[in-house]
């Protein structure tokens, strides 16, 4: 009798198991999980360990107002350490977990690679596709010539900013010479070619008096730099550096008491509002796409993380990504990248500062962008300080989507 029974319940306990297993299946499948590719570990782990923070925060939020419905979104790591060759490794690594979105944003070569990859793999494996959430990674090629339907970019392009940048630097008489100092990668090469192109078309009395590329990340003294800055006899310097790049170039700028204005794209970056400190008062100046002195949808979001994580949540495209991604989860009831890649083309929605838009022809948001210069805080036209230095972004300038927006040279191949 005592064998029957346990007969009995070991056939009813099996019998359970497999009758849960799909129970159990269904429910890992309500989670989306996507693969953060930054560098964790180097000279720019700051910028990618914060970015991933900023991102862990947009999807608690997220699922807590469970946008996406009865999915929720999963943010999981990968350390590239900012190297093309081992992004392509932690690519592997994140599909062969069965990971199916995929962010990154440090380094245009890194991320030319990964769309260069998941193109290919996707042509391989239509079965297994993986889509790419591009969100700072801005070399312009990566949406014209090397435009892919399984990339969608949520910054705006370089060229985007420097019209932006020059647009505003037009109207500035005291400007007359000018230096372009960048990293020697694909984004460096860009930016300078962007200044080239734009200044003399808008202010052709600017002199462009020098130019310089250095290796990315390697640098630890910008003192030769400033050097030939200084003897150039420029009264401006335009640069797309960012991270340790910028912080350093600005503490060695500071050390000279070299005289100049700052244009930058990434002084707002981890690290470099704490190297510029007083003495870059009225002196940097920022491109970007993100306020905190105008009533905004992230502002809540921007005092809780800086509560938090004593740190400054400033790349508001993990905002629009992971808000984006809900309301193309809703839209089609699924998480497959091909149904969530043709639901982003087009969509529009409001922004945390405006209306935005995934332009369906080369898959490039197009959004409001400011230029701010860096002021200590008043409470009015600077309302918050940035990493606790008294100091912060005062806006210059609201520049609707148009006046930045670029024509596309994009001939996208589209999945049947």
């Amino acid at each position: 009798m005592r064998a029957s029974r346990r007969r009995f319940t070991l056939a009813t306990a099996s019998a359970a198991a497999i009758t849960a297993a799909p129970a159990i299946v269904r429910a890992q499948s309500k989670v989306i999980r996507v693969a953060y590719i930054d560098p964790f570990s180097g000279l720019m782990a700051p910028v990618g360990a914060n970015g991933f923070k900023q991102f862990q925060a947009v999807a608690d939020l997220v699922n807590s107002k469970k946008l996406a419905g009865d999915y929720k979104i999963e943010m999981v790591s990968f350390d590239n350490k900012l190297s093309p060759q081992e992004s392509l490794s932690v690519l592997k690594q994140a599909i062969d977990r069965g990971i199916r979105f995929v962010t990154q944003g440090n380094g245009s070569g890194v991320a030319l690679a990964l769309q260069d990859a998941i193109e290919k793999h996707n042509e391989r494996n239509p079965k297994d596709q993986v889509l790419f959430f591009n969100y700072a990674a801005v070399d312009p090629d990566m949406t014209n010539s090397k435009c892919s339907f399984w990339h969608f970019r949520f910054d705006a392009n370089s060229d985007m900013k420097m019209e932006a940048m020059t647009t505003f630097m037009k109207g500035r008489p005291e400007i007359k010479n000018v230096y372009l100092l960048n990293q020697n990668y694909a984004f460096g090469h860009q930016v300078q070619r962007a200044a080239e192109e734009l200044l003399p078309r808008k202010r052709p009395d600017i002199k462009i008096v020098g130019k310089d590329l250095h290796p990315l990340a390697q640098v630890k003294d910008f003192a030769p730099y400033i050097a030939k800055i200084r003897a150039a006899g420029a009264d401006t310097v335009i640069t797309g550096n960012w991270g340790n790049d910028l912080t350093l170039l600005v503490k060695a700028a500071k050390d000279a008491n070299l005289n100049v204005n700052f244009y930058t794209y990434y002084a707002g970056v981890i690290g470099t509002p704490a190297a510029m400190g007083a003495a870059a008062e009225g002196k940097v100046f920022a491109t970007s796409y993100w306020s905190t002195n105008v009533k905004n949808a992230a502002l809540q979001l921007y005092l809780d993380f800086k509560k938090k994580h004593n740190e400054e949540f400033y790349t508001v495209s993990t905002w629009n990504i992971l808000h984006m991604l809900a309301q193309a989860v809703k839209q089609t009831g699924g998480a497959e990248p091909l149904q969530i890649a043709r639901a982003l083309e087009g969509m529009k929605m409001q922004g945390p500062l405006g209306e935005i838009e995934m332009r369906r022809t080369d898959h490039q948001l197009q959004q409001p962008l400011f230029v701010s210069v860096w002021q200590k805080r008043d409470g009015k036209a600077v309302k918050y300080d940035v990493e606790n230095t008294g100091y912060g972004w005062a806006d210059l300038v609201q520049l609707e989507p148009y006046v930045a927006a670029q024509p596309t040279s994009c001939n996208m191949k589209r999945p049947a």
